[in-house]
């Protein structure tokens, strides 16, 4: 089973008490909390309707704030992990070659979780794939390349649009935010030597990232040690970070929800299972007197920095107020123009 390492919990913040998960949200807010489906419905910040007449199942619209709320934790992600923590502000495809999706190791085992477009039927050598996570794009751009080692570390974020099939889903989270075919993400991707301490060290520092965001956001979270069995084959260790959400889980005896822990961010170190299968490998510095070392495949790792609309779960549901209201955390103001509630 999978290990809870930590849990953070809020102070008092954004005119908001402090907040205990393991404690009732009614007995710390007074009132019952709502889903972050009815939050969306009441304040209009969605339209599943059109969502579904447009593309289908798990398809949605983000309107108003909603829209707003969305590009606003985007742009602080991506600000936060550029201009505070240096990562290189990159844009990548999202539509790839096959070899790019094996390299990262999303095939073969998870080729029926991706849309495929076959460019082959209409002539092309090859046919393309979305991609379900910046990392493939990240990843792939040094794929057959011999770096030095004085280039190492790379540390890379992008945001991107992203595309999962969710096959084998059926029957799971079908309604609301949680689990859609198409979704925006803050990635964040570091190419390293092919040393055991330093991609630890960088895997922890990934983390803390991701915890030093959350707490800026006030929002609660708790840190899972995967177990093997979850971790598939590229990973060598992974650590999933989930949040708080106050309308998921059980439901009491009135039928409100009792909130549970809810997967937003996922940490991976994968040693250099990836470079090998991208061919991807740089050239240790000679010493005095030395020749020329040979070469070696680096490690990798990689990170969500956060993901949208799955976020504006936690947000919308820690942050709904007693009259219907939303407190927008105060973050994510200066994204909106100064904004403070929306409702």
């Amino acid at each position: 089973d999978n290990v809870q390492i930590r849990t953070w919990n809020p102070p008092a913040r954004d005119a908001l008490p402090a907040f205990d998960p393991a404690k009732p949200f009614d007995a710390q807010r007074g009132f019952k909390p709502k889903t972050h489906i009815e939050l969306i419905r009441d304040l209009g910040l969605v339209d599943f309707e059109r969502g579904v007449k447009i593309a289908g199942s798990r398809s949605y619209v983000l309107t108003g704030d909603g829209m707003r709320l969305h590009n606003a934790v985007l742009q602080f992600a991506f600000d936060f992990i550029t201009s505070r923590h240096g990562f290189r502000a990159t844009s990548v495809p999202v539509v790839v070659r096959e070899e790019t999706m094996v390299g990262t190791g999303f095939f073969p085992a998870g080729r029926e979780q991706a849309y495929h477009i076959e460019e082959s039927k209409r002539g092309s050598s090859h046919d393309l794939f979305l991609t379900g996570t910046g990392e493939v794009g990240l990843m792939a751009l040094h794929m057959d390349e011999i770096l030095d080692e004085s280039q190492l570390p790379l540390k890379y974020a992008t945001v991107s649009t992203c595309f999962r099939r969710e096959a084998g889903a059926a029957g799971k989270d079908t309604a609301g935010l949680y689990r859609i075919h198409q979704f925006d993400k803050v990635e964040q991707v570091v190419i390293c030597r092919a040393d055991e301490a330093e991609s630890r060290r960088w895997h922890a520092a990934m983390i803390e990232i991701v915890e030093q965001l959350l707490q800026t956001l006030g929002l609660p979270y708790r840190l899972l040690q995967c177990c093997t069995g979850d971790l598939g084959a590229k990973n060598a260790d992974m650590i999933d970070i989930e949040s708080w959400m106050p309308g998921r889980g059980e439901v009491d005896k009135d039928g409100r929800p009792l909130g549970a822990y809810g997967e937003t961010h996922s940490a991976s170190r994968l040693y250099d299972y990836q470079c090998r299968r991208l061919n991807l490998r740089y050239r240790p510095s000679p010493g005095a007197g030395e020749k020329k070392a040979a070469t070696v495949y680096c490690h990798s790792l990689n990170n969500t920095v956060l993901a949208s609309p799955r976020i504006l779960i936690p947000i919308l549901e820690n942050y709904q107020n007693a009259d219907g209201s939303v407190t927008i955390p105060a973050a994510l103001r200066p994204f909106m123009g100064g904004q403070e509630r929306i409702g």
